[in-house]
């Protein structure tokens, strides 16, 4: 995971359009970046100037921390020394310096990111809207508080990613890459390879002598840190949800009665009718329609020659209720009145005025109580007993906040307490290998490995209004090497690994060597050992290896990098030994037998070069911007970082 974050950062022009920045970090749910272009604090050691501007160590510092947090997400054991072994803290620097360049550079020339604009920015942002796809501000609120952060450090972070885009899309947009090159690409991809290849098996050379019990002591020792157990931890919880409460939550025959009524308008009896209508402009127009109809016309003739179609006036069949809404009250109430066939009087509502025929009365019978007694009382009981859930989550807070111990809540509200096994804070028990922890519990572990011992317990939410836990830590137990004795087997075995991939790696080099030297391949291999596999011969284009590149096996990808007679070696990511590859042929590619490969090449290569324009061009503000590193201080500062004792 460690390596997704390193090619992330590599690239300038992905980190300057993407943005190391305020969205990208809220969205996740880790904090931001807090302005990448307001690094002018002094008072602490300056690690970069850019122009006037300078990066100090506690502003990095922020950073890299929440850059870890991020990290941490997907990999929960990453530590910061990882990070900077990895070269990731250098890789975060630099790209947070390149970006204040930027954003200066931008700012010197004219360049500028309106309000609306940045408006617009953060109206877009999915975080910060509602199920409807509308920005919502007591979302955004939230999210800014989550992360603390105010309005103003997100606007400032995203003005700078504004600027930033606003040099680099022109200087990356559509590259055009030149034919002669985009030829010369195509021809190396009908390039063909041939090779001989042969594995290595470390099994097959084996560890040489058996190692002794002072070796496998000191094997122990330099690898220490393969066999250390990660912290662990027993975690003390009590689970309880709905049916801790169901015995005191039933629905009493009062309150079905009471439900059944307050919902008679549902229950009861009910009347919808089929309804047409005309809505007229006027009392005159309206009493001139209604004298045709009183004069023995049909409903349908006189609205035909009022102008109107059968779509227009057939309304379907409307509860009073919902004609009510589209209509008025007084409309309704006469339409309602009339038996099957009447018309309504001209009435008045705010749309104009109504005539409505009845077309067709049908009535359903209501539901007495015994029909919907169960479904009333278990709408009831789910009510009542997500009620007294909250209540009982409010006395248990009330009660720790007073100073109630962990023993104490779960004895005076009849929960059941349980222990984990000691876990890591992934959920594994090295103890235990197979235990599980539940999923439902797995809320509980971040909690768990963020308080200590000696802290009050807390509630923590499984499952929202239905299931909780209360929590604890029972014990750490600290990230130590288990004692020798009990990984022996372990540790002998991954020495005679070791050894035997060793031994396994001369004997393929010295064959190389041979091979390098003028021995035939096959020869070179035949002295070696009787006991090795025999050599494969392999022929593939360079166009079928690129088809395949990230998943080809590693001598295909080694032999494409070597020249034709050549011989190295390569190990097996399976651990099983080291491959010998000896290119025997390389024959050039002839375009001619497919020259539309010249086009699909040069929209290949295009992003590559939209990439190498923006860091060229990223490059060249630094120098206009006369970005200087202050060396010392940032080693200074990747020490303390590495044993915890950074600026904050």
């Amino acid at each position: 995971m460690l390596a997704f974050f390193r090619r992330a950062l590599s690239s300038w022009a992905v980190l300057g359009l993407l943005g190391l920045v305020m969205l990208a970090f809220i969205i996740t749910g880790v904090g931001t970046p807090s302005g990448l272009g307001g690094f002018g604090i002094g008072g602490a050691d300056k690690l970069a100037s850019v122009g006037r501007e300078s990066v100090t160590a506690p502003q990095v510092t922020t950073q890299v921390n929440r850059y870890l947090s991020r990290v941490q997400q997907e990999q929960p054991e990453a530590t910061m020394a990882m990070l900077i072994r990895d070269g990731l803290f250098d890789q975060l620097l630099d790209s947070l310096i390149t970006a204040m360049a930027m954003t200066a550079f931008a700012t010197d020339h004219g360049l500028a990111a309106s309000d609306r604009l940045i408006d617009g920015e953060i109206a877009s942002a999915p975080a910060f809207q509602n199920v409807a796809g509308k920005f919502d501000p007591d979302l955004f609120r939230r999210a800014l508080e989550a992360q603390r952060l105010d309005e103003q450090e997100l606007r400032d972070g995203l003005r700078d990613q504004m600027l930033q885009r606003q040099l680099l899309v022109p200087a990356t947009d559509a590259p055009r890459v030149p034919e002669a090159l985009a030829r010369a690409y195509a021809e190396l991809l009908l390039e063909q390879r041939s090779a001989m290849i042969g594995l290595v098996p470390a099994a097959v050379v084996g560890p040489g002598a058996e190692p002794t019990e002072a070796e496998v002591a000191a094997f122990f020792k330099q690898r220490i840190d393969r066999y250390t157990i990660p912290e662990r931890r027993v975690l003390r919880y009590a689970a309880f949800d709905l049916e801790q409460v169901a015995a005191t939550a039933q629905a009493t025959e009062a309150e079905i009665e009471a439900a059944y009524k307050a919902r008679a308008a549902e229950f009861g009896p009910t009347e919808t009718r089929t309804l047409s209508q005309v809505v007229l402009p006027d009392e005159r127009t309206a009493r001139e329609f209604a004298s045709r109809l009183s004069g023995g016309q049909s409903f349908a003739d006189a609205a035909r020659q009022a102008g109107f179609q059968a779509p227009d006036t057939a309304l379907g069949s409307l509860t009073r209720e919902r004609f009510e809404r589209v209509s008025s009250p007084s409309v309704a109430a006469a339409a309602f009145a009339l038996p099957k066939g009447g018309v309504t009087p001209p009435t008045r509502s705010p749309l104009g005025w109504h005539i409505v025929r009845v077309e067709n009365i049908e009535t359903t019978p209501g539901r007495p109580l015994a029909s919907v007694r169960d479904e009333l009382a278990r709408e009831i009981n789910q009510r009542k007993q997500e009620e007294a859930l909250t209540a009982l989550v409010t006395r248990i807070e009330d009660a720790i906040g007073q100073g109630a111990s962990f023993d104490e809540v779960v004895r005076d509200n009849q929960l059941t307490a349980r222990d984990t096994p000691p876990i890591t804070a992934t959920g594994s028990a090295p103890d235990q290998p197979d235990f599980r922890l539940a999923p439902d519990l797995a809320p509980i572990l971040k909690p768990g490995f963020d308080m200590s011992p000696d802290e009050d317990p807390v509630i923590e939410t499984l499952t929202s209004n239905q299931r909780y836990a209360l929590l604890a830590v029972s014990r750490v137990i600290p990230a130590a090497p288990p004692p020798l004795a009990e990984v022996r087997e372990r540790v002998h075995a991954d020495l005679i690994g070791e050894r035997s991939l060793a031994r396994a790696r001369t004997m393929a080099q010295q064959i190389a060597d041979k091979a390098n030297g003028g021995a035939a391949i096959r020869d070179a291999f035949r002295q070696a050992s009787a006991n090795l596999p025999g050599l494969e011969s392999l022929t593939i284009s360079r166009i079928d290896f690129a088809q395949r590149q990230q998943a080809a096996p590693v001598p295909i990808q080694l032999m494409f990098r070597m020249a034709k007679g050549k011989t190295r070696i390569v190990a097996d990511p399976a651990g099983r030994g080291y491959f010998v590859v000896n290119v025997t042929e390389v024959v050039p590619g002839d375009i001619s037998k497919q020259p539309q490969l010249v086009e699909m090449t040069r929209r290949q290569l295009a992003p590559s070069f939209r990439t190498e324009y923006g860091e060229q061009f990223a490059q060249a503000i630094r120098r206009e911007m006369n970005v200087k590193r202050n060396e010392e201080a940032i080693a200074r500062l990747r020490s303390q970082l590495q044993n915890n004792t950074a600026p904050q």
